[in-house]
């Protein structure tokens, strides 16, 4: 057959069913088609052969010697292509979805809406990849991302979730030790807790109303995971640049004070970020929309 057609091979399953079931007029109830189009069918995968698999008379078929052959390699063609039919069908979202997402985003804002999916799409499994740095979504085969940030590669399709911005924030402890910061000096000489990725030359930036400012601090922790910062800011170890919306609980529970509230950083968004809408399969589509309509940021 030289590449693969399908068409050829849904000729070739009609043709197995017409040997099975030993005429054209059983064969088309089978297939729930009319005599004359299984008969069409048949003939147009002779003239696509070469060769005549049928011997047609007035009362019954028989095969040829090249029919007896094709027949052979082909009898299991037509529960084949069921199968695959069933296992591409978009009628019920099933399988399994790759979502990468941050550590603290994963278990502050997508965990809580894990059960209500799994409930309303039992037969959808998903394989959540946990990194803090953005995975090559193509490469990783990965289905969806949710990202802080732009994305890089415009190819990527982003649906916006969430907008927040970095504030200061220390634990109780910290601040009835060393005191609560008035001033961008006083804060300047505070221990602080560095995320790398926001900071990678441990320098503070910073906008008060429309102005940037920015310092570097020379006592800090460095760390490049946004989880264990946070926990390293909890645990009164120094000051840090956190995300409101990551620790909303430890912030209503008194476990966080925020600090300098005119300071704040730019603008960023969260978004859900995949690699195309063709051809999406149901259940990557159906994650999408739940993650959408959960409000995960609310």
């Amino acid at each position: 057959m030289g590449t693969f057609d399908l068409n050829r091979l849904k000729l070739l399953a009609v043709f197995v069913e017409v040997v099975s079931c030993g005429s054209f007029a059983a064969a088309a109830r089978k297939l729930r088609s009319s005599r004359s189009r299984v008969s069409e069918q048949v003939a147009q995968l002779e003239n696509s052969l070469g060769v005549r698999l049928l011997n047609r008379t007035t009362r019954q078929l028989s095969m040829t010697m090249e029919g007896r052959e094709v027949f052979a390699r082909a009898s299991d063609l037509p529960g084949i292509l069921a199968d695959v039919e069933v296992a591409s069908s978009q009628e019920v979202a099933r399988g399994r979805v790759a979502l990468t997402v941050n550590h603290d985003i994963a278990i502050a804002r997508l965990l809580p809406a894990l059960e209500s999916f799994q409930q309303r799409y039992p037969r959808v499994q998903l394989d959540l990849v946990l990194c803090d740095d953005p995975l090559d979504l193509i490469a990783e085969q990965i289905d969806v991302a949710i990202r802080v940030g732009v994305p890089r590669d415009d190819s990527l399709i982003m649906r916006p979730l969430f907008e927040d911005r970095m504030q200061l924030f220390a634990s109780p402890d910290y601040v009835a030790l060393q005191g609560e910061p008035r001033s961008l000096s006083e804060l300047e000489v505070r221990r602080w807790i560095m995320l790398q990725q926001a900071s990678p030359v441990a320098e503070v930036s910073l906008y008060q109303g429309d102005q940037p400012v920015s310092f570097c601090p020379q006592n800090y922790h460095m760390c490049n995971s946004p989880l264990m910062a946070q926990r390293m800011v909890l645990a009164g170890l120094g000051v840090g640049c956190l995300l409101p919306s990551t620790v909303a609980d430890e912030l209503a529970a008194g476990r966080l004070v925020r600090l300098m509230p005119a300071l704040q950083g730019e603008a960023l968004q969260f978004s859900l970020v995949y690699p195309s809408r063709r051809q999406m399969p149901l259940r990557t589509r159906c994650l999408i929309e739940h993650l959408l309509a959960a409000r995960l940021f609310a």
